[in-house]
């Protein structure tokens, strides 16, 4: 069964532009190919390719991967500080309510 075509946001286009790029830059930087970095990842190349462009197709879980594996910084730190940023937002969620209620606004109807 085809996917069905789903837009994105402007903003979210651009985050997985500006990611893709740099994950190209700092792939180039350290002197891989996009077959070398297929290969580190265990996808293929043409994955590496459309990652690198900014697809949305991509599983996130590997564009942080191609992020990590060629030293991209995520979230503005270095991966030794990723962990005590998963912590912190976690603490932070546990505080708030495990469901969010939708809330019903009472109807005016006195025109």
């Amino acid at each position: 069964m085809p996917r069905r075509a789903h837009s994105v946001l402007p903003a979210t286009q651009a985050a997985l532009s500006a990611l893709g790029s740099q994950i190209a830059i700092a792939r180039r930087e350290v002197g891989w190919t996009a077959a070398e970095l297929a290969e580190r990842l265990g996808v293929t190349p043409a994955l590496v390719a459309r990652i690198e462009k900014g697809s949305p197709a991509a599983a996130v879980g590997t564009v942080f991967e191609a992020a990590v594996v060629c030293g991209v910084p995520l979230f503005g730190v270095g991966p030794d500080q990723l962990a005590s940023i998963a912590d912190r937002q976690r603490d932070r969620l546990a505080l708030l309510p495990a469901r969010v209620r939708v809330r019903h606004q009472p109807v005016s109807d006195n025109f």
